[in-house]
């Protein structure tokens, strides 16, 4: 109990520069916190929307009936099913357009680029800001440590006998700034990490899935053709 409170008041008697380091590193723990569990939920969401939709459409084999189903509820769609969507509704409306398998195979593969674009863009934000937290927060913490002990030297200046009584409570208020950038930055390097390789895998996983699907929508354009050829 005596530590916490020596703790305390080392934190309320600091330098208001130390105290404002120890405010910013502390609003940068917090939100680096807040950013990490909504991270994990987002991310943990797609994976767990990936995996249900490549079950539901490998098992099945009537993918115009798929796109009327997600067309019902297209509010609530995931990160594979907006990419599904858009490459079979391009494919769709250059099919009514033209008879060029090539122009409709380059449509449909450029329409899913653009939708696993966005969807990166998505799953990657605020990702920067957690890097940022844990590249900058041990730099300001340090900036903070300098500064208290700092002033501690420079108060010795100004008395005939100094003590070491006299300069702990500075030195020390300086090294808590120290503790709490890293506090601020180990989390965030740490989620920052995971997230990126968890990222990278589920883009992975939406370009594989836009490869395997393209030669779906390749061999549809084909049976059309062939049909037609029949016909004629």
């Amino acid at each position: 109990m005596n530590a916490d409170l020596s703790m305390v008041e080392l934190v309320l008697n600091a330098s208001p520069v130390v105290q404002g380091v120890m405010i910013i590193l502390v609003l940068a723990s917090v939100l680096s916190w807040a950013l990490i569990l909504g991270k994990s939920l987002q991310l943990r969401r797609a994976r767990r929307d990936a995996e249900d939709f490549e079950e539901d459409f490998w098992g099945s084999s009537d993918i115009s009936g798929t796109y009327s189903q997600l067309t019902m509820r297209r509010g609530t769609l995931g990160g594979l099913e907006r990419i599904f969507e858009a490459g079979f509704s391009e494919f769709g409306r250059l099919r009514r357009k033209t008879a060029n398998d090539e122009i409709i195979m380059d449509g449909s593969a450029r329409a899913m680029r653009i939708a696993v674009s966005r969807e990166a863009d998505v799953i990657e934000q605020h990702l920067p800001f957690l890097a940022t937290v844990g590249s900058i927060s041990p730099y300001i913490g340090l900036f903070g440590t300098v500064w208290g002990i700092m002033n501690s030297f420079t108060a010795l200046g100004n008395v005939q006998q100094a003590t070491l009584a006299m300069v702990a409570p500075g030195i020390a208020e300086a090294l808590i700034a120290t503790a709490i950038g890293l506090f601020a930055a180990i989390p965030a390097v740490i989620f920052y990490n995971r997230f990126a390789t968890d990222v990278d895998r589920l883009l992975n996983r939406y370009d594989n899935f836009s490869e395997e699907f393209s030669t779906v929508l390749q061999r549809q354009a084909i049976k059309r053709g062939s049909h037609e050829a029949d016909a004629a």
